[in-house]
C-alpha cells in the first residue's frame, strides 16, 4: 500500500461493498438451511465470514474505517468462542499495525510541518514506521539532545477520510449490530464523528498528554511519556518500551494478566481525579506492560503479594481523545453503584431519574432496574473478581436477547449526551479486562478514586490525605535547533 486510500470515490466503493458482501451471505445462508443444515451452524458461519471482510477492509483503510475496528476490537470477548475464535488474531493485528505510509510522503510532511531542515531536529530517524494507526504512524528516533522519541506523523487527508468513513459506515451501522451482541454501533459512530476534530488536532492532544506526564511523573504504577515537541499534524513524545498489552492477552504469564489488568481498572478510575481528564480510547495498542524504574527500590518489587506487588509498571500512549471532566468522574456514578450494592432499589431509581437515566415519560419499577444492574456491577460485589470472555457474553447475551426482561427494560432506559464518552470508555476497558481474563480488585480503585462510592460518613472517619491536583504551570517550549520552525 502507497499512500492513504483518501479519494472519496475508492473509499466509499470499498465501504459501501460490505453490505452487499452482508447481503450476499445472507443469501447463501439461506440457501444452506434449505439444505438441511441448523440455522445456529449457518448462522455462525455468515458471521465468521461477515467478521473476517468487515476487519480486512476496515484495516486497509485506516481513518474512521480502522478506527471503528478498533473500538470494536475490544468486544471481541462478547462473542461465543467459536465465532470469536477464528478471528481473534485479525482484530488484535488492527490493534497494533496497518500498512505503512512510504517514506516520501513521511518526509514531505515533516518538511512542510516542521521545515525544510527538519533533519537537523534528530541525531537518527528511522523510515520504517514502528506502529501504525488510524489516523497517523509512529517512527522511532533520537532527539537532537539524545532522548529516544516517538514521532507521530498524522496521514496527508486523515480529516477528509475520518468524516467520509464514518458517514458512509453509519448508513449501515445496524449491519454491524451482530457482531457485537448488545451493543448498539450507531451512537458509537456519532460519537466518533462528534470528536473528530479534538482527534486530528494534535495540540490538543499534547495539552492532554502533558497533564497527564506531570501528574504521573513519580506514579510508581503507570509511566506517561513526556511531550518533546508539538507542531501541526506531527507529535514528538519520549520513545517508551514495554511489552505491548495485546502480547500480554495472547501470551502473558498470570501474573503480568492481573498486574495489567489491575493498573488498567486504577488508571481508568485515578486519572479523571488527578488530572480532570479521561483518556478516552482503551484498547490494547495505546498500553504497554514495563518492566520497574532502575532506581526503584527493589525490596518494593520483591514482595509476594501476588498482582498488586507485582513490579510491573503501566505505559500509556495516544491521549488524541480525552473527555474533559474538571470535577473529575460524576459522583452519581459512584452513588448508584453505592446504592445499587446496598440494595437500595428507591434510591438508585430516585437518582437515574434525577440525572435522566430515565425519561419523565416512562415509569419503571425499582426492584426491577436493581435486578438490571446487578450482574453488570458484579466486579464491585466482591474483594477481587476474575474477568473473563465468558462472563462477558453471558451479560451481552443477557441484554441482547430480546425475550429477556434485561433487553426490554435497557430499551427503556436513556444514557444522557455527558455520560456517552464515559459509558463508551468503561465498556472498552471491561472488555480489555475480560481479554486479559485478569483477577481485579476492582472494589479498592472504586473507594480510592470514584466520587460517591463511599458513603460520606465513611470518609467522615477517614483521615485526611493529600488531594491529587493537576500541575497548574504548563512546561517549558522545548528548545530547538537553530533555524527550525
Amino acid at each position: 500500500m502507497s499512500d492513504l486510500p483518501r479519494k472519496a470515490v475508492t473509499r466509499t466503493a470499498k465501504l459501501a461493498a460490505l453490505p452487499l458482501g452482508f447481503a450476499g451471505r445472507a443469501t447463501w445462508g439461506l440457501g444452506k438451511r434449505i439444505g438441511g443444515r441448523s440455522a445456529e451452524l449457518v448462522a455462525r458461519e455468515v458471521q465468521q465470514r461477515t467478521a473476517d471482510q468487515l476487519f480486512k477492509t476496515l484495516g486497509e483503510l485506516k481513518g474512521g474505517a480502522m478506527k471503528l475496528g478498533q473500538a470494536l476490537s475490544v468486544f471481541e470477548s462478547a462473542l461465543p468462542e467459536e465465532i470469536a475464535g477464528p478471528y481473534r488474531a485479525a482484530l488484535t493485528k488492527l490493534q497494533e499495525a496497518a500498512p505503512p505510509l512510504p517514506a516520501a510522503t513521511v518526509h514531505a510532511v515533516l518538511a512542510e510541518r516542521i521545515g525544510e531542515d527538519w533533519r537537523e531536529y534528530f541525531l537518527e530517524f528511522e523510515d520504517k514506521p514502528s506502529a501504525a494507526a488510524s489516523i497517523g504512524q509512529v517512527h522511532r528516533g533520537v532527539w537532537h539532545d539524545g532522548r529516544e522519541v516517538a514521532v507521530k506523523v498524522q496521514y496527508p487527508g486523515a480529516g477528509e477520510a475520518l468524516l467520509s468513513d464514518l458517514t458512509q459506515l453509519s448508513r449501515f451501522a445496524r449491519l454491524l449490530g451482530p457482531l457485537v451482541p448488545g451493543m448498539d454501533i450507531k451512537p458509537l459512530i456519532k460519537e466518533m464523528r462528534d470528536r473528530v476534530s479534538e482527534e486530528l488536532d494534535y495540540e490538543l492532544e499534547a495539552q492532554a498528554q502533558r497533564v497527564h506526564a506531570e501528574e504521573f511523573a513519580d506514579d510508581p504504577d503507570v509511566v506517561i511519556p513526556g511531550v518533546v515537541h508539538q507542531s501541526d499534524q506531527v507529535l514528538v513524545t519520549e520513545w517508551m518500551d514495554g511489552v505491548p498489552l495485546a502480547d500480554i492477552i495472547a501470551e502473558g504469564t498470570a501474573e503480568q494478566r492481573d498486574r495489567a489488568g489491575q493498573l488498567l481498572a486504577r488508571f481508568l478510575f485515578s486519572g479523571p481525579a488527578r488530572t480532570g481528564l479521561l483518556h478516552a480510547d482503551p484498547h490494547p495498542g495505546n498500553f504497554r506492560l514495563l518492566p520497574p524504574a532502575e532506581d526503584r527500590d527493589e525490596t518494593d518489587s520483591s514482595d509476594e503479594g501476588g498482582a498488586e506487588a507485582g513490579p510491573w509498571r503501566l505505559g500509556v500512549l495516544d491521549f488524541g481523545t480525552v473527555d474533559r471532566l474538571p470535577g473529575g468522574l460524576p459522583a452519581t456514578i459512584g452513588e448508584s453503584l453505592r446504592m445499587t450494592l446496598e440494595g437500595d432499589a428507591a434510591g438508585v431509581y430516585g437518582l437515574l431519574r434525577a440525572e435522566g437515566f430515565v425519561k419523565e415519560s416512562i415509569d419503571l419499577e425499582p426492584d426491577e432496574v436493581l435486578d438490571y444492574l446487578l450482574p453488570i456491577i458484579e466486579p464491585a460485589q466482591v474483594e477481587e473478581f476474575t474477568f473473563s470472555r465468558g462472563w462477558l457474553r453471558d451479560q451481552a447475551a443477557r441484554i441482547a436477547d430480546p425475550r429477556s426482561p434485561a433487553h426490554q427494560l435497557g430499551r427503556q432506559l436513556n444514557l444522557p449526551p455527558s455520560y456517552l464518552l464515559i459509558h463508551r470508555v468503561t465498556l472498552s476497558t471491561i472488555g480489555v479486562l475480560c481479554q486479559l481474563g485478569a483477577a481485579v480488585r476492582l472494589r479498592d480503585e472504586l473507594e480510592a478514586w470514584l466520587p460517591g462510592f463511599v458513603a460520606e460518613s465513611e470518609e467522615a472517619e477517614e483521615p485526611d490525605e493529600p488531594a491529587f491536583t493537576p500541575g497548574s504551570q504548563e512546561p517549558e517550549p522545548e528548545s530547538v535547533p537553530e533555524g527550525g520552525a
